[in-house]
């Protein structure tokens, strides 16, 4: 997987507080391991993001094409990391799979918004759910999912 902007990620990742770093560490690992190849790592909008490179898809992110194609971000925020899956949000099967499935793998309630997922107790993260939602999709279904979601595709 190709590392962009590894800078600021590392220093990212630095300021974070012990155990918080710990968990986002392992988040970060999973996404390297799991996600399919073709996606890239960079830091966009302050957090850690996973997205398609402009050379795989030159249009970009529909709300700023100067960006590339976002699908997953990690970030440190307040109360919580949060994990957001563009995925869940784009793709009513994938969304009810992980909903069916969380329970089975977390004794806390999820707490999730459209693409995100929110994670307030750091020991209680459901990294084996986490790695398997993230093989869900290639580039190339997901620019597809995306494609016939967000985009006017005329």
């Amino acid at each position: 997987m190709k590392q962009n902007n590894v800078e600021e990620i590392t220093q990212y990742i630095q300021a974070l507080e012990p155990d918080r770093k710990q968990a986002f560490e392992k988040l970060r690992n999973l996404c390297v391991e799991n996600l399919p190849q073709g996606f890239e790592e960079g830091f966009t909008y302050n957090m850690l993001a996973y997205f398609v490179p402009k050379s795989m898809y030159p249009a970009g992110y529909h709300c700023d094409s100067s960006l590339p194609l976002p699908f997953i971000n990690i970030a440190s925020q307040k109360n919580f990391i949060a994990l957001y899956h563009m995925g869940l949000y784009a793709n009513e099967d994938i969304k009810n799979w992980f909903e069916t499935e969380y329970p089975k793998h977390s004794k806390y309630k999820l707490d999730m918004g459209k693409s995100c997922i929110r994670f307030k107790k750091m020991d209680d993260i459901p990294y084996t759910l986490i790695a398997e939602l993230l093989t869900k999709f290639t580039v190339e279904s997901w620019i597809t999912t995306y494609e016939s979601n967000f985009r006017n595709t005329k």
